[in-house]
């Protein structure tokens, strides 16, 4: 879904999650035709879990938070559920993080919808989602509307009053306006009571997982820091990419690549099959697979993460199709991250979905302040046959 597009919901009872590489807390906002809350029971996050209609599900750090919305369980006069996110961590903005809303079957985990911001700054919360009431009809619609001021900007905006000074200022949007579908804004209803305060925040990653427990396998978005025993990992590494085709005898001819960036985003080098080795031998490629049989890794891109340059900080891992096949006719496409001394998987992640196009962008590794690397699954597919049409997307999506 794109800003402002919307969806009729096929279900009766929806799911909404909301995942990124940091450790967000999701709610829920029960709102009247005029927009705003009934009283401070229409807020639905993890101290208040449960409302009419609407339930918070804690994904315990592990999985996406998610607002579940009973559409035929909802009370008379309410006709909008507004789903928002923040960051777990205290002052932490959007800045370098990319939120990805998926709407689901409540009951099926089936897919709806999904829908991913464009890229956000300043913003400390963001209104991410609203299902609403249009004529009979209970609908989706992607919003994407920043607040530089938190939870507390949003809950004011919506007709909750939060007793601290500094949440009680009027919100600030710093993302597109909403569409011009919604209710206007009326003046803030009478002062209620503020929700419990929240938690005091955790430990900096703690919403992120390590290698401390073994192999960790990953989903869409999700993160895991590469770090042993409290040490990063500084040692060679291996990227390896698989595929096979999704009709029997049907060669598929894809292409793997690791691209390099600086922390501008620049572009510093591509590694593929035309050229297998790149600064300055740091990151070595093994060379094309032409059909995709066979068991094991198609291709494997080999990282020596103690030897890459200061300069490196990113790198985005991907796949094409040069044919020009689709990846719809692709199965088991995977990428896993391996001890190079070793052999021993250290994270797996499946591709668990296909769309019609040429690329897809596996995974990425981002190279922290603290100098330990973080490898975040990302699955998103572009239009894009060779690794040269991938410089770009790659980089916006660091």
């Amino acid at each position: 879904m794109t800003p402002g597009s919307n969806i009729p919901l096929p279900v009766a009872r929806v799911a909404v999650d909301v995942a990124a590489p940091v450790r967000l807390d999701v709610s829920g906002l029960l709102l009247t035709a005029d927009g705003k809350v009934r009283s401070d029971d229409d807020f639905i996050f993890y101290n208040q879990p449960t409302g009419p209609g609407v339930t918070y599900r804690s994904g315990g750090g592990t999985a996406p938070d998610a607002i579940i919305v009973d559409t035929s369980a909802l009370p008379p006069g309410i006709e909008k559920i507004v789903v928002t996110a923040s960051p777990d961590a205290a002052g932490q903005t959007f800045q370098g993080v990319e939120p990805t809303a998926t709407l689901r079957g409540a009951d099926d985990n089936s897919v709806l919808a999904t829908f991913t911001p464009p890229q956000l700054g300043a913003e400390t919360a963001l209104v991410v989602v609203e299902i609403y009431l249009r004529n009979g009809v209970w609908k989706a619609r992607a919003v994407g509307q920043g607040y530089a001021n938190g939870l507390a900007g949003i809950a004011t905006d919506f007709g909750v009053s939060v007793e601290e000074p500094a949440a009680a200022a009027p919100a600030q949007p710093v993302a597109p306006p909403r569409p011009t579908t919604q209710p206007p804004v009326t003046p803030p209803a009478p002062p209620m009571a503020a929700p419990p305060a929240p938690p005091a925040p955790p430990a900096p990653g703690a919403g992120k997982v390590n290698l401390d427990k073994g192999r960790v396998s990953l989903q869409k978005n999700q993160t895991v820091s590469l770090v042993k025993g409290g040490s990063p990992l500084l040692s060679q590494v291996k990227m390896g990419l698989g595929w096979e085709p999704a009709y029997r005898g049907k060669d598929i001819d894809l292409d793997a690549s690791v691209i390099a960036y600086g922390p501008q985003r620049n572009h510093i080098d591509s590694c593929y099959f035309g050229k297998l080795s790149i600064v300055n031998g740091a990151i070595k490629h093994s060379g094309d697979n032409l059909t995709g049989e066979g068991g094991g890794d198609d291709e494997v891109i080999t990282v020596d993460l103690g030897r890459l340059p200061q300069e490196v900080t990113g790198l985005v891992f991907t796949v094409n199709s040069f044919s020009g096949q689709k990846f719809t006719e692709v199965a088991k496409a995977y990428c896993r991250l391996l001890d190079a001394a070793t052999g021993e998987e250290l994270v797996r992640f499946d591709l668990t979905s296909a769309e019609p196009q040429t690329g897809v962008m596996m995974a990425k590794l981002i190279r922290q302040f603290t100098g330990e690397w973080d490898m975040t699954a990302m699955g998103d597919f572009v239009k894009a046959r060779t690794v040269r049409n991938m410089v770009k997307p790659a980089a916006q999506s660091l």
